[in-house]
């Protein structure tokens, strides 16, 4: 279908977005109870009902809803995500709260106001053409259980999407305090390093142990050495679990460690070094997990013609709109090898994972007629 010949800069009405997105973080939803993510998933769904979207509901809780898909034409794609980090009962010590222009509660800036101002944008595209609401191809909006914990089983409808998007729009916040959008990405990763040596008294006979915490500790300072953060590759060993008692040779040792890089050249590089690992004491066992989860988000020229499209378009509704490479990962991770990705077209604000997350309401309206600019225009 056409999109509509005149873009419509209509101001959304935050009163409407906010009971929104008060439905959407009443229902806490941690990535660890999909029960919970799906009741967040059955409101938007009904969201996207009500304006006429094929909906599916797909194997390992993704949902995906079409707006006026045309088979023959590209949809433009929109990942977002109804999990957060937030256990239940987080609305007891961080509740719903509004301060000025600040809004506050968990999964606020983390996705939820993201998914709010989407439905938002797309019901200003319906009312502005009832008839033929939706730009050619459609949109595709893809709805996620488990981002927060890598995607795992999204991963494959996430990328299928993808190859079959001409452009994927990504309403994770933009950057906090800059609200910038976000142009590229760290890829991420994760490595768990188990070294299994040989308990033995301390004091008696200390000699016949072989001890995993010495062999870990070794192996700390060389997964260090692996970064290179003027490059954009770091590594952190983040959790050290081991022993069992202070008068025992350590038997176990397990590291944790973090993997942020900018390329997947880097990546490669890393992950072989890691995996050649070897404890100096024979006796020593290494067992190593993982690996890259999320590749690079590697800017490209496609990704900031998509940019360079957003900011005349916020430059026409009074604002300007800036754009950054941040560390983080998200589900544009994915796509960005496959299609054009433009990500931070969520709700600006601030405190994501933190106590003081919050959205902005003085600048959410004018990010979400961003969004509907783009939707009609991209």
């Amino acid at each position: 279908m056409s999109s509509p010949s005149a873009p419509s800069d209509l101001q959304p009405d935050l009163k409407a977005m906010l009971s929104d997105l008060r439905t959407l973080v009443d229902i806490e939803s941690p990535s660890t109870d999909l029960a919970a993510i799906c009741r967040v998933m059955d409101v938007v769904e009904r969201w996207a009902l009500d304006l006429g979207a094929e909906t599916h509901a797909l194997p390992g809780g993704t949902r995906l809803f079409n707006f006026g898909a045309a088979y023959d034409e590209q949809p433009i794609l929109v990942l977002t995500h109804a999990d957060t980090v937030w256990p239940h009962g987080t609305l007891q010590t961080m509740p719903w709260r509004e301060d000025e222009d600040r809004l506050y509660g968990p999964g606020t800036y983390d996705m939820k106001a993201g998914i709010v101002g989407l439905f938002h944008a797309l019901r200003t595209l319906k009312h502005q053409s009832p008839g033929s609401p939706w730009p050619r191809g459609g949109v595709q909006v893809l709805l996620s259980p488990d981002e927060e914990t890598g995607s795992a089983s999204s991963r494959v409808y996430i990328e299928a999407a993808a190859r079959n998007a001409r452009a994927v729009l990504v309403v994770e916040p933009p950057v906090a305090d800059s609200h910038n959008l976000k142009t590229g990405r760290k890829g991420t990763g994760h490595f768990s390093l188990h070294f299994q040596g040989i308990s033995s008294h301390a004091g008696n006979k200390p000699q016949e142990g072989a001890s995993a915490i010495t062999a870990a500790a070794k192996a700390v300072l060389e997964v260090q050495a692996l970064a290179r953060p003027e490059t954009g590759t770091t590594l952190s060993v983040g959790l050290i679990r081991g022993g069992s008692a202070v008068n025992v040779v350590p038997a176990e040792c397990v590291l944790d460690i973090d993997l942020r890089v900018s390329t997947l050249a880097e990546a490669e590089r890393v992950t072989a070094a890691v995996q050649a690992m070897t404890p100096d004491d024979p006796r020593v066992k290494l067992t190593i997990t993982g690996g890259l989860n999320r590749p690079p988000f590697e800017q490209s020229g496609a990704t900031m013609a998509l940019f360079e499209r957003a900011q005349v378009a916020a430059q026409t509704l009074g604002f300007t709109l800036g754009h950054e490479v941040v560390g983080g990962g998200s589900d544009g991770n994915f796509t960005a090898p496959l299609s054009p990705t433009l990500d931070g077209l969520g709700a600006p604000g601030d405190g994501a994972h933190a106590s003081h997350e919050h959205i902005r309401l003085d600048r959410w309206p004018d990010h979400v007629r961003l969004l509907t600019r783009l939707l009609q225009e991209v």
